[in-house]
């Protein structure tokens, strides 16, 4: 049973800096040119890479905004967390988009579902979502040519508590020592070729670097490892698969994912800043 939502009517969030650039650039000098920057900044689109079957999985980042395509006459499912219990949604256009939620499944395994629809092509609205776990921003736009099925997260940092756990129990250490996860640096760049396994993003807590990669990685061949030296040498270095991540017993600048012998596919994984002191290179 789809249960329809009252919402709010507009939904408004002011993020004040605690300081401001003395001389910001001249096209960032009006504050509508910033908030506009911002967002495109924080905007994040579907991918191919992103997709299991008919489902769009974004990696979960607070303060990101995620883009829905939804058409006339077609649902968009936005599913949330199993276990997450829905508090309250909100959407800027109440008039020309329907909204309501359901679930799936039952006990710990109950997931909610926020259903939305629009009444026209050429819409464009938001919607916030918020839970006993998080807040999602979303950017909903309407289009007769397609619709986005559904939509869900993949979350990095439950996942990097799960294999600190995991790591920690066949160590006999304990859970979770050592892992700070306010502290997880996600200054990496990936480029390069786009294969199905191309990762999601990467990151490290100083000591450790995570690579993670989309959900039918599983279903396929995965790629081999190699840190770039300074000179541009591919060297092999310690890691293992954990689930969908590879887990990297270092930190680096530069590693590449590499697959394939006549027509070799290569993806490229950069830190954007100096690693830590005590740290590789």
């Amino acid at each position: 049973m789809i249960r329809p939502i009252t919402l709010a009517g507009t939904v408004a969030l002011c993020l004040m800096p605690a300081s401001a650039p003395s001389n910001p650039p001249a096209e960032l000098a009006s504050p509508a040119a910033r908030v506009a920057a911002a967002n495109r900044a924080a905007l994040r689109e579907p991918s191919l890479a992103g997709y299991l079957n008919a489902v769009q999985v974004y990696p979960y980042s607070a303060g990101a905004l995620y883009r829905v395509y939804a058409a006339p006459e077609r649902l968009t499912d936005i599913a949330l967390q199993a276990g997450e219990t829905l508090i309250a949604v909100a959407a800027g256009d109440t008039v020309r988009w329907t909204v309501g939620d359901t679930s799936s499944g039952s006990g710990e395994g109950r997931r909610t579902h926020v259903l939305v629809k629009p009444f026209a092509a050429g819409l464009r609205t938001n919607l916030v979502i918020t839970t006993d776990r998080r807040a999602y921003h979303l950017q909903l736009e309407s289009s007769a040519a397609a619709a986005m099925t559904a939509i869900a997260w993949s979350y990095p940092e439950d996942a990097l508590l799960a294999v600190a756990r995991d790591h920690a129990a066949a160590s006999a250490a304990p859970v979770g020592s050592g892992i700070a996860v306010e502290q997880l640096n996600f200054a990496y760049r990936i480029s390069g070729d786009r294969p199905g396994w191309r990762p999601l993003r990467a990151f490290d807590d100083g000591r450790q670097t995570y690579v993670e990669f989309p959900a039918s990685i599983a279903m396929g061949e995965v790629p081999p490892f190699f840190v770039i030296g300074a000179e541009g040498e591919a060297q092999l270095v310690n890691y293992r698969m954990a689930g969908r991540y590879y887990v990297v017993d270092r930190v680096f600048s530069v590693a590449e994912l590499r697959l394939g012998t006549r027509r070799q596919q290569i993806v490229r994984i950069e830190r954007r800043d100096r690693p830590r002191a005590g740290t590789g290179s």
